[in-house]
């Protein structure tokens, strides 16, 4: 037994900037159930929200799915949450959620039923223009996506296009989370990386877990160790321990109020030890625990900067937590 229509919002989440002037897209994704069906789609916006068209006819055949994309129009935008609902009516009732299908050869299939929207981060955000950011994914993260929905210019580089990769066209490179876990042609292309920075460029390191695959293999300009330290509690103080670093200044300012609300924890893998190259900007740890200032390191490397960090930005971006958002920015732009 089944509700007779399936339907979900695409992406589930999104981050927008407060300064939008235009407009964002939501997909609605339907399944017809039973037989192939006319169906009526919108969505239920906030006071002052619109959407072209203002709904939609569409005919759903059994068994394949049907999107429908809307172009909603925010209004006057302040930062804090929002959410966009999907509604489909068919025959005489309307339809507000939709099921994934969980499934493990051990336990069985199971229908994972969620209500169909949107849930809208809108920070307060300001975003360089003319920067051009590459992504080198590694185990797979949504940064780039939500980079992209607050206007930067980002483009995925396929890990195994790196040897020839045209890299100057670059300001900035952040490899993905686990990169040198799981990407051998980073690791084959390293030597490539370095000469981006040494010649003027920006390389964003996140975290990596196989730590003595990384120690051995000596990614960074300078020593740079990784250790398994992980500060656990989201909450866990923070302070900031160069306030004029360029890095909590350009182009948002960033304060302690950035650190609140960020979810599940603060990082992992920090770095332990370092090259003295090397500048600690953080230091945070769980309750009981000794200081720890290996979450955001940054070293001059000839002309560009080299930047590790291990604090969960994969986790705080598609959460749309704002402080970090702000703080990612800051990372990537020059």
């Amino acid at each position: 037994m089944a509700p007779a229509f399936s339907l979900e919002v695409q992406p589930s989440g999104a981050v927008i900037p407060s300064s939008l002037h235009g407009s964002t897209a939501v997909k609605t994704s339907s399944r017809d159930q039973g037989s192939t069906a006319d169906v009526q789609l919108a969505l239920k916006l906030p006071t002052g929200w619109r959407s072209e068209p203002k709904q939609q006819q569409v005919q759903i055949v059994k068994n394949q799915p049907k999107e429908a994309v809307f172009e909603v129009f925010p209004s006057e935008l302040r930062e804090g949450r929002a959410q966009a609902h999907a509604e489909l009516k068919g025959g005489d009732r309307s339809y507000d959620e939709g099921y994934s299908v969980v499934t493990r050869e051990d336990l069985g299939t199971f229908y994972y039923y969620q209500p169909a929207m949107q849930r809208v981060s809108i920070v307060d955000v300001k975003v360089p223009k003319d920067l051009k950011v590459g992504y080198i994914m590694g185990a797979g993260d949504e940064i780039p996506t939500v980079l992209q929905q607050i206007g930067m210019n980002v483009t995925l580089i396929p890990a195994e296009k790196l040897a020839s990769e045209d890299l100057s066209k670059y300001k900035t490179i952040v490899l993905g989370i686990r990169a040198y876990d799981t990407q051998k042609d980073v690791i084959a292309n390293n030597k490539r990386l370095l000469e981006f920075v040494e010649a003027g460029g920006r390389l964003v390191v996140q975290y990596n877990a196989s730590v003595g695959d990384f120690n051995s293999g000596k990614f960074a300009p300078y020593p740079l160790t990784l250790s398994r330290t992980r500060v656990s509690v989201e909450e866990a103080p923070v302070t900031i321990l160069d306030p004029s670093d360029r890095i909590f200044h350009v182009p948002n300012e960033i304060t302690q109020k950035d650190f609140e609300g960020w979810v599940q924890e603060r990082g992992l893998y920090f770095a332990s030890p370092w090259d003295p190259k090397f500048k600690a900007l953080i230091e945070t740890h769980d309750p009981g625990e000794g200081e720890q200032k290996g979450g955001l390191l940054v070293a001059q490397y000839g002309k560009g900067t080299y930047i590790y960090t291990g604090l969960a930005f994969f986790r705080q971006l598609p959460a749309g937590v704002p402080g970090a958002v702000r703080l990612f920015v800051n990372l990537v732009s020059e």
